[in-house]
């Protein structure tokens, strides 16, 4: 298994964007793909949250390899300021319930 846990800032006032890109993008879900969530602070609804799990680190990366990858990533890219934070992870189970 293979994951992290991202951190994003939005432009000012587009946090609701980049949570509506992120959830309406059309590559997920993808088999390989074992958790992908999305979420935002409460404190600052321009900071947003992505943890996503993969079968293994060369599926993430065969994934993002991808045209329908690449756009999003490309689609995300003005809507962001600043890097975006990392943390790795490995997915060991849960539950999401919406």
């Amino acid at each position: 298994m293979h994951g992290f846990h991202a951190t994003m800032t939005a432009q000012p006032g587009r946090g609701a964007e980049v949570v509506a890109l992120l959830l309406s993008a059309p590559s997920l879900p993808h088999p390989d793909c074992v958790v992908f969530l999305v979420g935002r602070s409460a404190a600052d609804p321009d900071t947003v949250h992505v943890t996503e799990g993969w079968t293994s680190e060369q599926a993430h990366q065969a994934f993002f390899a991808t045209g329908p990858a690449q756009a999003l990533v490309a689609a995300l890219q003005p809507l962001l300021t600043g890097e975006s934070s990392y943390t790795d992870e490995v997915p060991v189970g849960g539950k999401a319930v919406f």
